[in-house]
């Protein structure tokens, strides 16, 4: 972050400072160092409420008549992050995308609360770390009572902040719920990571008030959809109970599921009989639907199964085009399946289609993106020791979601083969027809044909 703003930035921080209790107008600015994008949008829920293009300096601005108090979250591609708005709001928001969540900050009204939460999501980061490290060995009362402990100190501070920026009731609500739900989810996770960690065959006993805050919990509360905390302790409360109800026709071996197409259909059932909420009814059943759909990908009598069962219980599901495109998307690249015909861009700029690029030659696709580069820098040299391992094999990479100009300076600079290297020009398409997950994957190619689309670029080819 700059020490020193804008004489313009600064007076527009200073006009935030004070909410107008007159107007229901919501003022919410800001400005993107490094943007990625020319637009940014915001949302509530799933749904678009304004975009905003970037000016000449970077900044943009929403001015909304009208708004209903609550969680909102804005997008600047390929990132996203919430924000807390309520009626008379003046709130500025200022980012660098190079460190887009630590470098994140508000100023004017509520800036108390939408700062606390970044807060407590980045500090989610560090304490997920050290329950990896250190507190998933604990035997289950030390582990609770360390949880306990680390949840009711996170709850003072926000206790205080109630008090010193007079929080309404939906902000406390919202801030309450992020601190409670992250801890409750880490008490969801515990047995099976404890069982993992200690490499035994069985999961733990646990005490009889282990899961005592089960009995206070919202499974329809609206004013938290989005709120990442509540959203991630619903998937692992779900599977946590999903796992313990599933009869012994699930599979299990050493205390895993091997019967995945019966665990996921408990799982449907389970969001089916504990939620109304029509709208977190729908993500929660989508997550189960790509989460089994990927991971069964070679399965395909199963997953047909899976489709039945999930028409029955969310067929009018707002993903459901997403979910019919993914489990036709992944029929149709199955073992020798053609490779599909998706156009690519050369250097020149010229189109080139992945049907071409495989005729009379055995290839390897590989994906990267300029978002992250550690990945792409490990890919690279990754794809360097499979040349040498691998010579009868072309390794073809496409770049996904980066300018062109900044593309080709990334391969130039990576001493890259320009001919090996190709761009998307259209990335919905070719994820759609590729499957593009996780970013790992690698697909295998011999003479136009698909030898094995779900192979992972670290493993052995």
């Amino acid at each position: 972050m700059d020490k020193y703003l804008p004489l313009a930035l600064i007076l527009l921080i200073f006009s935030c400072n004070t909410s107008n209790e007159e107007s229901d107008e919501v003022i919410f600015a800001g400005e993107i160092v490094n943007p990625t994008d020319e637009y940014v949008v915001l949302y509530k829920g799933s749904s678009v409420i304004d975009s905003a293009k970037l000016d000449g300096n970077n900044r943009f601005s929403f001015h909304l008549n009208s708004v209903e108090n609550g969680l909102y979250h804005f997008n600047h591609k390929p990132e996203q992050q919430y924000v807390f708005l309520e009626k008379g709001d003046s709130l500025m928001v200022r980012l660098n995308t190079m460190y887009f969540d630590e470098s994140l900050v508000f100023s004017g009204t509520n800036e108390e609360l939408n700062n606390f939460l970044i807060e407590v999501f980045l500090a989610d980061e560090e304490v997920e770390q050290t329950m990896y490290s250190e507190y998933y060995e604990l035997e289950a009362a030390d582990f609770s009572m360390k949880i306990d402990a680390l949840r009711k100190e996170k709850l003072n501070v926000l206790d205080k902040l109630k008090t010193d920026a007079d929080l309404s009731e939906t902000a406390y609500e919202i801030a309450e719920a992020s601190i409670n739900y992250t801890f409750y989810k880490y008490k969801e996770i515990y047995p099976f990571k404890h069982k993992r960690k200690l490499k035994e065959d069985e999961l733990h006993n646990l005490p009889k008030d282990f899961y005592a805050y089960r009995k206070a919990i919202n499974y329809n509360n609206k004013n938290l959809i989005y709120l990442r905390p509540y959203y991630h302790f619903m998937k692992s409360h779900l599977g946590n109970l999903s796992y313990m109800t599933c009869s012994k026709s699930c599979g299990k071996e050493n205390g895993v599921i091997t019967n995945q197409l019966h665990f996921n259909q408990h799982k449907l059932t389970m969001i089916d009989s504990l939620l109304a909420e029509k709208e977190l009814r729908d993500n929660l059943f989508r997550n189960v639907a790509f989460d089994y759909l990927l991971r069964e990908h070679d399965e395909p009598d199963s997953s047909k199964i899976f489709i039945d069962e999930f028409q029955k219980v969310s067929g009018n599901n707002m993903h459901i085009k997403e979910i019919e495109k993914l489990y036709q998307g992944i029929r149709n690249i199955q073992p020798n399946s053609p490779v599909p015909a998706v156009k690519v861009l050369t250097m020149d700029s010229l189109e080139v289609s992945l049907t071409d690029i495989t005729k009379n030659k055995n290839v390897v696709f590989y994906f990267w993106s300029a978002t992250d580069k550690s990945h792409y820098e490990n890919i690279f040299n990754r794809v360097r020791e499979l040349e040498k391992m691998k010579p009868d094999y072309d390794f073809i990479g496409i770049n996904i979601r980066t300018e062109n100009n900044n593309w080709k300076a990334i391969v130039k600079n990576s001493k890259l083969t320009p001919g090996s290297q190709f761009r998307a020009g259209d990335f919905e398409q070719l994820s759609e027809k590729l499957i593009l997950y996780p970013m790992n994957k690698c697909i295998i190619a011999k003479d136009a044909l698909i030898v094995d689309a779900f192979s992972n670029i670290y493993r052995n080819l």
